[in-house]
């Protein structure tokens, strides 16, 4: 249950967390981060953790002078992010047949996942590498099929970095530039959860539309097989 509450706590009290972990941990607070933010985006296993929200609150409470340096905050979290995807890419493709091909993994890597990925591929080609840092889930997954797929590395690499500094520079310094307003300020947390919101609307929206369309597609042979009855019955 401690587990449970920690994790409901990271998504919906996470300026209050962050502000308890500056205090209680002092400058070890970059490595944490630096550690949350490698995982989100480097391990397929782990895409549920905070990346967009926690990037935003932490450049907020950099902002208004709690414990953490803005410029410090903004390469560690690159690096964190570079680091991440380079290490996704590398363990799909030297791994990620036999990852998918097992189905060990199929509780956490759900085939939507690794479908709504490939249909970002397929709609923007190597830019899916950039692009997909702004939607959750697509960008833990990203890397790790563009490793499968064997990838030019020198081609992802510019990719990586490119949207790594995007991703960063943007979510970090919205939170320090609004983290100074007196009413965001006060009202950070529901920021925050609205921030969540807004990053999971487009795979919710996704994952509704497929499931919509798998529904029209499974009742489509019904409705034929009765116009086809009916007309039997006629002749």
């Amino acid at each position: 249950m401690e587990y449970i509450q920690f994790f409901i706590d990271l998504f919906f009290n996470l300026d209050t967390v962050l502000a308890d972990w500056v205090a209680q941990y002092g400058a070890w607070i970059y490595a944490m981060l630096f550690l949350i933010i490698f995982m989100e985006t480097g391990l397929v296993v782990t895409p549920f953790l905070p990346g967009d929200s926690l990037l935003f609150t932490a450049g907020a409470i950099a902002s208004v002078g709690e414990g953490l340096n803005v410029w410090l905050l903004l390469g560690i979290l690159f690096l964190a992010a570079v680091l991440g995807d380079a290490v996704n890419y590398t363990i799909g493709r030297r791994f990620g047949t036999r990852i998918l091909a097992s189905e060990r993994l199929a509780r956490v890597i759900k085939p939507e996942y690794i479908t709504r990925t490939q249909a970002f591929f397929d709609r923007h080609g190597g830019k899916t590498i950039s692009l997909a840092r702004f939607f959750p889930f697509v960008r833990t997954f990203a890397p790790f099929l563009a490793g499968v797929g064997h990838m030019d590395r020198v081609r992802f690499f510019g990719f990586n970095i490119a949207g790594g500094a995007a991703w960063v520079a943007l979510f970090v310094g919205a939170g320090f530039f609004f983290g100074k307003i007196p009413v965001v300020e006060k009202n950070l947390e529901l920021l925050v959860i609205g921030i969540i919101l807004v990053s999971v609307a487009p795979g919710v929206y996704h994952w509704a539309r497929t499931r919509l369309s798998k529904r029209s597609e499974a009742q489509l042979p019904g409705m034929t097989g009765t116009g086809s009855d009916s007309r039997s019955n006629d002749v």
